[in-house]
């Protein structure tokens, strides 16, 4: 014992690798098992989501002629499946009293729509979508970016210079190359699928109480 009462006592020396706790490989097993349930929890949402949002979509749209509308989108106070679909089709959208869209990836007969085939989208006499603004027609590749083409036209309105029959219908002609004696009136489309989407902005009653159907596209060769 040392002058002041207290012993001394020497640390015991315990190897560095023996005093840290070992991961038993039933620890290691039980993490194994945890983040593989995390992950097929993850993956089982996205894929119920999904199948969810796409139930709520074919319930919510409105077809005709192989058009459809979402006339829900924009508007304030609608389920969170819709405010979904409707995020997803038009990230950006007014209400529909502002403006109305229709999209088709098929022709009237339902056949996928493709730059293989010439089509013609014809509006009766006085069927002109109603509105207090302008409508237009534009044409997309199936992932929504423009489709070059050598007269850079991207859409058609009424504001295009289109011809009118004599008796007052108008045929629009959608197609690879151009009409012969229609140029004014040609949407070019490409070689491959693609879709269609008519806007109506400040669309009139017809639109908006859904009495208006926009015509079928008709494929003429």
């Amino acid at each position: 014992m040392n002058p002041f009462g207290v012993y001394r006592f020497r640390a015991s020396r315990i190897p560095f690798k023996q005093a840290r706790p070992r991961a038993s490989s039933a620890m290691l097993r039980t993490i194994g098992s945890v983040v593989a349930g995390i992950a097929v929890g993850v993956v089982l949402t996205l894929l119920l989501g999904s199948a969810l949002i796409s139930v709520e979509f074919n319930a919510i749209r409105t077809t005709a002629n192989g058009w459809y509308t979402i006339p829900e989108c924009g508007e304030s106070g609608i389920n969170i499946l819709a405010q979904a679909v409707c995020a997803d089709l038009l990230p950006a959208v007014n209400v529909p009293q502002e403006a109305m869209y229709w999209q088709t990836y098929v022709d009237g007969t339902g056949q996928r729509l493709s730059g293989q085939h010439d089509y013609v989208l014809q509006f009766p006499p006085g069927g002109l979508p109603p509105n207090g603004a302008f409508w237009s027609v534009t044409m997309y590749f199936t992932n929504h970016t423009f489709v070059d083409n050598p007269i850079n036209r991207y859409s058609v309105s009424g504001t295009s210079g289109l011809i009118l029959n004599a008796n007052g219908s108008l045929d629009i002609y959608i197609q690879n190359t151009p009409p012969a004696g229609h140029e004014s009136n040609w949407l070019p489309a490409p070689t491959g699928d693609f879709l269609l989407f008519l806007r109506v902005y400040l669309p009139g009653p017809a639109v908006l109480n859904g009495s208006y159907k926009v015509p079928p596209v008709v494929e003429v060769s």
